[in-house]
């Protein structure tokens, strides 16, 4: 007879966390770890970037398709995202996490392996909180550093400035679609009507893999930031949607140029899913969101530092802030998620 897996409620609070914090990363600027009533994290700047998200089940992820490993790191980059999208160096993580009693403890560890893969050596997961509750909730705070500079904020974008793109497009969203629709099985391919071959088994895994763990392009943002980028955000509800919020901060209109220009091999890599849904791989790259790319302004003449491509331009608002065009055309479409829509 095989010995039930362990629950968080077997081991409680104490026991579970002797098994976490050995798994977490220290951090290079971590002072005083876990194990107090708060951390100590070195700022030697002076000023701390700060900003928080949440991954909520059943709401942004579903354990049915996600191990913990992926929900950590997913947890992890969206917050470190935000940091590099304002110029700076991500510090530290402080994670908050609900579940209930019978959640596996093999889940709770899986997220702390995800969180620290996704951290890496110069980000410390210092501390946070257990809580029991219905269904599980990730709440992760994250601490940057801004090394002197000045941060880039949503707000400085100016008429004439280049638009530019540092990451993916449209995969997440394109794995997403792929669960839903039942056409990659919960741990990878093979779900009905799964791919027609090993290579389009391999390319539907990939966008898969996008949704569950995306990569976010962190150092790219402080290389903005010492290239005089002018304006810069986190794209994690969709280009379109993120954009909008760019220029609306800024006082501006932007024009994005078609996808099919500016994006071909993200439209090659979302062409095997968007074929065998009947979808629009188009429409993933302006308005599918979590990717974690950062969207950035430059002034014109800039130097783009890499992985920054050109993907359009800032114009004058003409009266209506925020607005967006792709190619110089109204878009009519989806514009990307809405957390209380639907």
């Amino acid at each position: 007879m095989q010995t039930p897996a362990p629950t968080v409620a077997d081991l409680g609070e104490d026991g579970l966390l002797a098994l976490v914090f050995p798994l977490l990363p220290p951090g290079a600027a971590t002072l005083l770890g876990p194990g107090d009533d708060a951390a100590v994290v070195a700022s030697p700047d002076g000023r701390v970037v700060v900003s928080t998200d949440l991954l909520v089940e059943h709401r942004h992820f579903r354990r049915d398709w996600s191990t913990g490993d992926d929900v950590g790191h997913r947890a992890a980059v969206q917050n470190l995202a935000d940091v590099a999208a304002m110029g700076a160096r991500p510090t530290a993580l402080v994670v908050g996490l609900v579940m209930p009693g019978d959640l596996p403890v093999d889940w709770v560890l899986g997220l702390a392996r995800g969180l620290a893969a996704a951290c890496g050596p110069e980000v410390g997961v210092v501390g946070g909180d257990l809580s029991g509750g219905a269904e599980v909730v990730v709440a992760v705070t994250v601490h940057g550093d801004l090394e002197g500079r000045a941060p880039v904020r949503r707000s400085g974008a100016r008429p004439g400035d280049v638009v530019a793109h540092a990451g993916v497009r449209g995969r997440s969203a394109a794995g997403l679609a792929l669960l839903r629709a039942g056409a990659v099985g919960p741990s990878g391919a093979g779900g009905t009507g799964a791919g027609t071959g090993a290579g389009a088994d391999a390319a539907l895994e990939a966008l898969v893999d996008a949704y569950r763990r995306p990569t976010s392009p962190l150092a790219a943002g402080p290389l903005a930031a010492r290239a005089g980028a002018t304006a810069m955000l986190d794209v994690s509800d969709g280009l379109l949607r993120d954009a909008g919020r760019l220029a609306r901060a800024s006082g501006v209109a932007l024009d994005l140029d078609v996808p099919g220009s500016a994006f071909p091999a993200d439209l090659a890599a979302l062409e095997p899913a968007a074929a065998l849904l009947g979808a629009d791989a188009a429409a993933w790259v302006l308005a599918g969101g979590e990717d974690h790319g950062l969207l950035a302004t430059f002034p014109p003449g800039a130097a783009l530092p890499p992985p920054f491509r050109a993907c359009g331009r800032v114009l004058d608002a003409q009266g209506a802030p925020g607005r967006v065009t792709v190619g110089g055309a109204e878009h009519t479409g989806p514009t990307g998620w809405d957390h209380f829509a639907g």
